[in-house]
């Protein structure tokens, strides 16, 4: 019998323990640790923002969503010894075989000076939720959207959520009294896609009047008198003010022989193994160079995002069931990725691409419409359903839909 310990219940998390139970026979164990006992569909949280949708509407039990031979464990990770093959975690301790982190990136929203309660986000449940009861009340003035520091999760969400403000604001016909301007230290809307996909977003925002501000880096807030201060720049002041703050890897890892000397994990770009033997590290605790860029001084990481996590998934179980079977793991990950664009009003743009192409990714962007946008919200409802025929259902109509499209999309 093998045991094969998962830390983390999001999307790197899930798959690979729901892959895992597809191929891996009874007798060996699958256990999946996370600190929660909910599980929160992440891309979601712009719609919860916006009222579109309700908290429990975007959340499942995490016990759900995994078949019953996944043994579930509710709990902090608090130590990772690859050496012994050993795992603390909620007062046990775990032996493995197989190891999988999946811990994600965390949010670190105090390591910015002048950080409060009054500062919002939508890069969490709560701060979604929050920020909602906001907006409902909010009339008139300056909304400042603001990308904190590099790296970050989900690179398109920035501008996803100015243009569902634009959107929302119009819908309540208030968007002539509302000024939307997005800071961030980036040099175009997502930079790795290269500059014809960065000057199409620029585009979508020039259309709807969100004023783009790049190459910006806060250096502080001050809430009481309502300014943005940034390295070089001229303070700007603002109504309410919305954050994507800096984003960090758990402690635990940190504190790891595991972790780079920026606190992310290296792994092999192909098999995503560690290096210790049949230790794996998948998604955006994972600090992975692309071979390709746009400019020959300036290296590029592969985005933090769930649709990487879920193809690493895909690769780390696929060998993780070979070799308890004993034969070859040459599954290899190839970084063709893609993203729905929400741009407000139903309407959805579709960037999709090979990030391992060289000398640069080749990404291309599918003209907006609606079919992108039904193509997330099925999504949704695919990953959020419990086993069974339901999820079935969504996941045939997600994959009809990708044929007619002309692009594969692997569930």
């Amino acid at each position: 019998m093998k045991t094969i310990l998962i830390l983390g219940g999001g999307v790197g998390g899930i798959v690979t323990a729901t892959e895992l139970g597809r191929h891996v026979s009874a007798e060996h164990r699958i256990i999946l640790i996370d600190k929660n006992a909910t599980h929160a569909f992440a891309p979601s949280f712009l719609w919860l923002m916006t009222g579109s949708r309700k908290q429990h509407e975007i959340q499942a039990p995490l016990r759900s969503l995994l078949t019953k031979n996944i043994d579930v464990v509710t709990g902090t990770v608090d130590e990772i010894d690859p050496d012994e093959q050993k795992v603390c975690a909620a007062g046990r301790e775990f032996r493995y075989d197989f190891l999988v982190i999946a811990l994600g990136a965390d949010l670190a929203p105090a390591t910015i000076m002048g950080w409060n309660e009054r500062i919002h986000t939508f890069y969490s449940l709560e701060g979604a939720a929050k920020l909602y009861d906001s907006l409902k009340g909010f009339e008139a003035g300056k909304v400042a959207i603001v990308v904190a520091s590099m790296p970050y999760k989900c690179p398109g969400a920035p501008h996803e959520g100015a243009m569902l403000l634009d959107a929302f604001f119009r819908a309540k016909g208030t968007r002539n009294n509302v000024e939307i301007s997005l800071f961030t230290p980036e040099s175009q809307p997502l930079p790795v896609a290269g500059p014809e996909l960065g000057n199409a977003v620029k585009h979508m925002l020039d259309q709807k009047g969100i004023r783009f501000h790049p190459l910006i880096q806060l250096s502080a807030v001050d809430t009481t008198s309502r300014k943005l201060f940034f390295t070089g720049k001229d303070p700007f002041g603002y109504d309410l003010l919305i954050v994507i703050p800096p984003h960090k890897s758990p402690d635990v890892i940190r504190n790891s022989v595991l972790a780079n000397t920026g606190g992310w994990i290296d792994v092999d770009p192909a098999s995503l193994q560690t290096k210790f033997d049949r230790v794996f590290a998948i998604g955006d605790i994972t600090s992975i160079s692309l071979p390709g860029r746009w400019f020959p001084d300036k290296p590029m990481m592969l985005p933090k995002a769930g649709v990487f996590s879920h193809l690493q998934a895909e690769v780390v179980a696929k060998n993780i069931s070979r070799m308890i079977g004993g034969e070859p793991a040459d599954e290899k990950f190839c970084a063709d990725g893609y993203c729905m664009l929400e741009a407000g009003e139903d309407l959805a743009g579709f960037a999709y691409g090979d990030f391992f192409a060289e000398p640069h990714p080749q990404i291309q962007l599918k003209q907006m419409g609606r079919r992108w946008h039904i193509g997330k919200v099925l999504f949704e409802k695919w990953w959020l359903s419990p086993a069974g025929p339901k999820r079935m259902f969504y996941k045939s109509l997600l994959q009809a839909g990708g044929r007619i499209s002309g692009i594969p999309i692997k569930l």
